[in-house]
C-alpha cells in the first residue's frame, strides 16, 4: 500500500488545477516594483521536486538551469530580469514576495511546466533586461481552460512508471508502457479512495475531494463519462461541506463531463455530419438530451455566481447549440450572440464526405498527409494516430473513385502513435517516402523514417538510415535540400533536447550536424518551416517556439546559419506552435504565418466578441524583400486568439490567393471552439469565412491538407479531428469543395539535379484575367504548414476568365530556369527539370460522393 499511496500523492501534486480553477491567486502586495530571479521549468512536479533538491545539496542553479530547463530563459542559466513584478502571473509574484534573496520556492505549477525559482531583489545585478516567455508573463492573467480529460495525470503516470532500457526505441513496448502505467494509476487511486470508504480516515477533505476528482479525470480520459460523473459528484459533495473554495470549479467540471457524455451517447464523434459544426442558428437537437439538460445545470449553476466568466458561458451557449434551443433560451445577458458567429463572405457550403469517400477512420489526434505514394495519378490519404496503441491509416485511392485502408499490407500496421507525419523521397528513387514523429508533449520516443519500396509496402529503415537516436520529443520537422547537393536533407525541432540537423549522405544514412551548423538551440519546439526568405538561393529556417520567441535560422552556404529573428522582425508571438512560409500576397517574396497557442476558451471568446485580449495573438509577417519583415497582423485582421493546433494553406476559391484552415483546440473536454477558415481577400487581408462554409469543427483539429482528391479542380480540406485521450477519438472530416467557376492548373515538377521530389523549386505563372488585368501568382514546391501535410504537386489557382501567358519554374539545386507560354488553363502539368517540354496527364476527375454534387 506504501508504494500505491506514494503514486497517489505524486499524482494529487500534479492535479493542481482543482485549486485553482475558480480564481487563481492574486499577488501579494508586498510584491518589489522590479526584481530579477532565476527560474527552472520542466516536465513533472517529481522532476521539480528533484532538481529543488540537487539545489539544496549544492548544485548551481544556472548549470542546471541550462541542461534541464524547458523555458527560453535557459540559455541564459534560469535568468530574468530586471522585471517589474506586474509584469509577471499573479502566482509568480506571490511566490517571490514570500522568498529572501537566495532563498529556494517550493515546486509550483505554470502553464508551461513546473517551476523552481530562486528570487534576488538587486535588479542591478542583470546588466539588461531579459525577455519573459508568455507562460509566466502577465498575459498571465489569461483564463486558461479547466482540463478536464485525464490527459495530464495519464502522462505523469507514464512519467512515474518504471521502464525498461530503451522502452522508447519501440511502437509496441511504447504502447505496452502506455498502457501498463494507466492501468496502475488508476488501480492505485481506487485502492487509496477504498481505504478512506472503510472506516475513520484521517485524510484531509481538501485531499479527499482531490483524490475523486483525479479518479474522474482517469475515468475521463477512457471516455468512460458515468464513471468520471459520479467521481466529480463526491468530489463536489465533500467540497460543499468542508472545501468551498474548490466547489464552484467543481460545478464547471460537471457540466463539461454531462456534456462530453451527451456527445458520446449521441454517436457525434463517430458521425458527426453538421451536429458538431459552428452555428448561428437553430440547430436539430440530439437525439438524447438529458445529460445536456445536466450540463446547462451545472453551467448556470456556476454562472450565478460568476456570470462574468467567458469560458462557461461559452459552454452554455454550445449546449444548447447541441439542445437545439440555442439561440432562443440561453438567458439574454450569456448568450452569444448569432451575429458574433455569422461570416461575412460566403464562399459555398463544404459538406463532410469522408464516410462517403471511403475515408473512414475514428482516431485521436494525428497528423495527415496527402499525396500519391503509388505513382498512379490519383491522391492517397495517411493518417496518423496519437494514441499510442493504435495505428496508421493508409488510405489508396482506386480506380473507381473509392478509398479503400491498406494500411497493414503496405507494412505500416505495427506503425503505431505519432502526432505528425510528413513526407519527401529522401532517396531520389521516384517515390514518396514517410517521416512519422513521436513523443511530442509527452516522453522521448523514436521516429519512424518509412522508405517507400515503390511496390506498395513500405520498410521501416529509421535504425539504419541514422535517425534512430537519440530518441527526442518532436512533432517539428521540415525535409529541405539545405546544402543543395540534390539530397534532401532533415531539419528536427524538438521540446526537450537540442535541435536537429540531418544532412543526406546519399547512401540512405544520415550525418547529424546541428552544433556545426549553429541551429543547435534548445526550446520547445511546436512548428518549423523551410523557405529561401532572402532570394538568395539557399533556403533558411524557422523554428516555432512555445513559451519562447521563435527562430529564424539565415543560411549563409558553406553549411552555417545565423540566428536572426529579432534582426528581422519575427521573434513572433512567445507562444508559438504551426507555422509556414507562403506568399500571400504573390509579391515574390516569402511571407511568414505564424500562430499563437494559449490553452484558453475565454481568449477564444474575446475574438467573437471583439473584446481586449489577456494573449499574445497570431502573427502575420509581411516580407519587405530586404532581409526583414514587417508585422500586418492587425491591418491583415488576423489579430485573433483562437487556440490553432494542426494548420495549413491552400487557394479554396482558386483565385490565386493562399487561404488558411486552422484545426483548434486542447486536450480538455471543455476546448469546444470552433476551427477557423480564413478566406484570403486579394493579398491584402483575411476575412473570417467559417460558419457560412461549414467547416467549423468544435472538436480537436490536428493534421490538415489541401488537396483536389477528386480532380476536378478544387481543392478539399483533408482534417484530421480528435483530440489527445481515447475518449477524445473523433472521425476523420473530408470537406468537399462546393466550387466556384475559377480556372486553375496543377504543376507536378520532377528534379533531376534538384532534388527528386523537387522540394524547393519555385513557380512563377503569369496569368491574364481579361478586365482584371495580368498578374503573377508565385508559388514555391512544399507540402503546406507545420501540421498537417498536402501534396507536393502544386494545384494553382488562376481566378475567373483565366489566360496563361507564361509558366516558370526556377530550380534551387542548378540554378535552372524553364519558361513555357500560351499553356492550356485546367489541366496538370508533368515538368522535369532541364526538360524543354512539359506532359499534360489525364484526369481522374471521380466524385467523392454518390450523385456528385449536390
Amino acid at each position: 500500500m506504501g508504494s500505491a499511496l506514494s503514486r497517489v500523492a505524486v499524482l494529487l501534486a500534479a492535479s493542481t488545477v482543482l485549486t485553482f480553477a475558480s480564481s487563481p491567486p492574486q499577488a501579494s502586495s508586498t510584491a518589489a516594483d522590479v526584481l530579477s530571479f532565476r527560474i527552472i521549468v520542466v516536465d513533472s512536479h517529481d522532476d521539480a521536486q528533484r532538481v529543488r533538491e540537487q539545489l539544496l545539496g549544492g548544485e548551481d542553479f544556472a548549470s542546471l538551469a541550462r541542461s534541464l530547463s524547458i523555458d527560453s530563459s535557459a540559455a541564459r542559466g534560469g535568468l530574468l530580469g530586471p522585471l517589474a513584478a506586474s509584469g509577471l502571473r499573479p502566482e509568480i509574484q506571490s511566490t517571490l514576495a514570500g522568498l529572501t534573496p537566495g532563498e529556494l520556492s517550493p515546486v509550483m505549477r505554470v502553464p508551461t511546466g513546473f517551476a523552481v525559482v530562486k528570487a534576488f531583489r538587486d535588479a542591478s545585478a542583470v546588466s539588461a533586461p531579459s525577455p519573459v516567455n508568455a507562460g509566466l508573463a502577465a498575459t498571465g492573467s489569461v483564463r486558461y481552460v479547466f482540463d478536464v480529460s485525464g490527459y495530464s495525470e495519464a502522462i505523469l503516470a507514464l512519467k512515474q512508471f518504471p521502464k525498461p532500457e530503451g522502452w522508447n526505441e519501440s511502437p509496441r513496448s511504447i504502447c505496452e508502457m502506455r498502457t501498463q502505467s494507466f492501468v496502475m494509476a488508476q488501480t492505485s487511486i481506487e485502492r487509496f479512495l477504498a481505504s478512506t470508504e472503510s472506516g475513520p480516515s484521517s485524510v484531509h477533505p481538501f485531499d479527499l475531494a482531490q483524490a475523486y476528482f483525479l479518479l474522474g479525470q482517469l475515468n475521463a480520459y477512457q471516455g468512460s463519462m458515468q464513471a468520471a460523473i459520479d467521481a466529480f459528484q463526491k468530489a463536489r459533495d465533500i467540497a460543499a461541506a468542508d472545501v468551498p473554495s474548490i466547489r464552484l470549479g467543481l460545478e464547471e467540471a460537471l457540466g463539461i463531463a454531462f456534456l462530453h457524455k451527451a456527445e458520446l451517447d449521441n454517436g457525434v464523434t463517430h458521425a458527426p455530419g453538421e451536429r458538431c459544426l459552428l452555428t448561428s442558428r437553430p440547430a436539430v437537437p440530439l437525439a438524447k438530451t438529458k445529460d445536456l439538460t445536466r450540463a446547462i445545470e451545472h453551467f448556470t449553476r456556476y454562472l450565478g455566481e460568476k456570470p462574468d466568466d467567458l469560458e462557461v458561458r461559452w459552454l452554455l451557449n454550445v449546449a444548447h447549440m447541441a439542445l437545439g434551443t440555442y439561440p432562443r433560451e440561453v438567458p439574454y445577458t450569456q448568450l452569444i450572440p448569432p451575429s458574433a458567429l455569422e461570416s461575412a463572405e460566403d464562399v459555398g457550403r463544404f459538406v463532410d464526405v469522408a464516410g462517403e469517400a471511403g475515408l473512414v477512420s475514428v482516431a485521436s489526434a494525428g497528423g495527415v498527409i496527402v499525396d500519391d505514394f503509388d505513382n498512379d495519378g490519383r491522391l492517397d490519404v495517411v493518417t496518423s494516430d496519437f494514441n499510442s496503441c493504435q495505428p496508421m491509416r493508409f488510405f489508396r485511392r482506386g480506380e473507381r473513385g473509392q478509398f479503400v485502408e491498406g494500411a497493414a499490407r503496405a507494412g505500416l500496421g505495427d506503425q503505431t502513435g505519432g502526432l505528425n507525419m510528413l513526407q519527401a523521397d529522401y532517396n531520389n528513387d521516384g517515390f514518396l517516402d514517410i517521416l512519422l514523429l513521436r513523443g511530442a508533449w509527452e516522453l522521448a520516443q523514436r521516429k519512424s523514417l518509412l522508405r517507400n519500396n515503390g511496390d506498395g509496402t513500405f520498410t521501416d529503415v529509421t535504425v539504419a538510415s541514422g535517425l534512430a537516436t537519440p530518441v527526442t520529443r518532436t512533432q517539428a520537422a521540415v525535409w529541405s535540400d539545405v546544402n543543395r547537393d540534390g539530397l534532401l536533407d532533415l531539419f528536427v525541432g524538438n521540446e526537450d533536447s537540442p535541435a536537429q540537423l540531418f544532412l543526406n549522405k546519399g547512401d540512405g544514412t544520415f550525418e547529424e550536424t546541428a552544433a556545426r551548423a549553429g541551429v543547435n538551440r534548445t526550446a520547445f519546439s511546436k512548428g518549423v518551416s523551410a523557405a529561401d526568405y532572402d532570394n538568395d538561393g539557399w533556403p533558411d529556417l524557422y523554428v516555432s517556439n512555445l513559451g519562447g520567441p521563435g527562430f529564424l535560422y539565415h543560411n549563409n552556404g558553406g553549411g552555417r546559419f545565423t540566428e536572426v529573428a529579432a534582426t528581422a522582425g519575427v521573434t513572433g508571438s512567445g507562444q508559438g506552435f504551426a507555422t509556414w512560409f507562403f506568399d500571400y500576397d504573390n509579391d515574390g517574396w516569402q511571407d511568414l504565418f505564424a500562430t499563437s497557442y494559449y490553452t484558453s476558451v475565454d481568449e477564444t471568446v474575446r475574438s467573437y466578441l471583439r473584446l481586449p485580449h489577456n494573449a499574445t495573438t497570431m502573427k502575420l509577417y509581411r516580407n519587405r524583400g530586404n532581409g526583414t519583415f514587417e508585422d500586418v497582423t492587425a491591418r491583415a485582421g488576423l489579430d485573433k486568439v483562437v487556440m490553432p493546433m494542426g494548420a495549413n494553406f491552400g487557394d479554396l476559391d482558386n483565385d490565386g490567393f493562399l487561404d488558411i484552415y486552422l484545426g483548434t483546440g486542447s486536450p480538455s473536454y471543455a476546448s469546444l471552439v470552433p476551427s477557423v477558415l480564413l478566406r484570403n481577400r486579394n493579398g491584402a487581408s483575411f476575412v473570417d469565412v467559417t460558419a457560412a462554409s461549414g467547416t467549423g469543427e468544435l472538436h480537436k483539429g490536428h493534421g490538415v491538407a489541401f488537396a483536389d482528391l477528386d480532380d476536378d479542380g478544387d481543392e478539399e480540406i483533408v482534417f484530421q479531428v480528435g483530440g489527445a485521450t481515447p475518449g477524445d477519438a473523433h472521425a476523420l472530416r473530408l470537406f468537399d469543395n462546393p466550387g466556384n467557376g475559377n480556372d486553375w492548373i496543377t504543376l507536378k515538377l520532377t528534379g533531376v539535379k534538384t532534388n527528386r521530389a523537387a522540394i524547393g523549386a519555385r513557380i512563377a505563372i503569369t496569368v491574364d484575367n481579361g478586365a482584371r488585368g495580368r498578374r503573377v501568382i508565385h508559388r514555391r514546391v512544399n507540402s503546406g504548414g507545420s501540421f498537417g501535410a498536402s501534396p507536393l504537386q502544386q494545384h494553382i489557382g488562376l481566378g475567373a476568365g483565366a489566360r496563361v501567358v507564361e509558366v516558370a519554374v526556377s530550380w534551387p539545386d542548378s540554378g535552372s530556369q524553364q519558361r513555357f507560354i500560351n499553356v492550356a488553363k485546367n489541366q496538370t502539368l508533368e515538368i522535369r527539370e532541364f526538360a524543354g517540354s512539359y506532359t499534360s496527364t489525364p484526369r481522374h476527375a471521380q466524385p467523392l460522393r454518390s450523385g456528385g454534387r449536390r
